[in-house]
């Protein structure tokens, strides 16, 4: 069974869309894989309890509890580990990770982000994109580097910039796409592995 490990600091609403996706897929005979652990950075993330009302273990390595970020690394790494990876998912995971780490799950690591890279890579995607003009927005999948945002592309989505989008508004219109194109980005690459 390829394990896959999903990493959240929030509410984990795409981790929602793939633990679906995985079950209504029937992921676990098609493909002979499932979401075996949710771990957070945040103790009162909301998406651990949507995690262990589907039956998932569930983890807490809390960011503040380390010196660091390379202990924080490593702490996390091991809780990681311990579920035996194949694939480890990034959603909505905010920390920037130590190239260390990176490292370790090269080639297994995804992460989902709400622009279409490389346009836009980092923080406050939607307004830099409406501030800049843009007719078109939308969200990346892709796998994971040491570079920030700069890993190979995996899947996009695009979605119009409408006349009167706020940030806000933007932002939950490409949500909408990236609960659709992650878990289909994560059952590709788990199909081709």
């Amino acid at each position: 069974m390829k394990n896959i490990v999903i990493l959240i600091s929030g509410t984990g609403s795409n981790m929602a869309a793939i633990v679906h996706a995985a079950g209504r897929e029937r992921w676990a005979e098609r493909i002979g894989a499932r979401v075996a652990a949710v771990i957070s950075n945040r103790p009162g993330a909301t998406g651990l309890q949507v995690a262990r009302d589907a039956g998932i273990a569930t983890a807490v390595v809390d960011h503040k509890s380390y010196a660091g970020r390379e202990e924080f690394d490593a702490a996390l790494q091991a809780a990681i580990d311990a579920h035996d990876p194949a694939l480890v998912v990034l959603a909505g995971f905010m920390r920037i990770l130590t190239p260390e780490f990176v490292a370790h799950y090269a080639g297994r690591i995804i992460n989902i982000h709400p622009s279409l890279l490389p346009a836009f890579p980092g923080l406050h995607t939607h307004q830099r994109a409406i501030e800049a003009g843009c007719q078109v927005a939308g969200t990346t999948v892709h796998l994971v580097t040491a570079e920030l945002d700069h890993g190979p592309i995996l899947a996009q989505a695009v979605v119009p910039v409408l006349a009167g989008d706020t940030a806000d508004t933007l932002a939950a219109r490409v949500l909408t796409q990236e609960h659709l194109i992650y878990p289909r980005a994560v059952a590709e690459w788990l199909q081709h592995t």
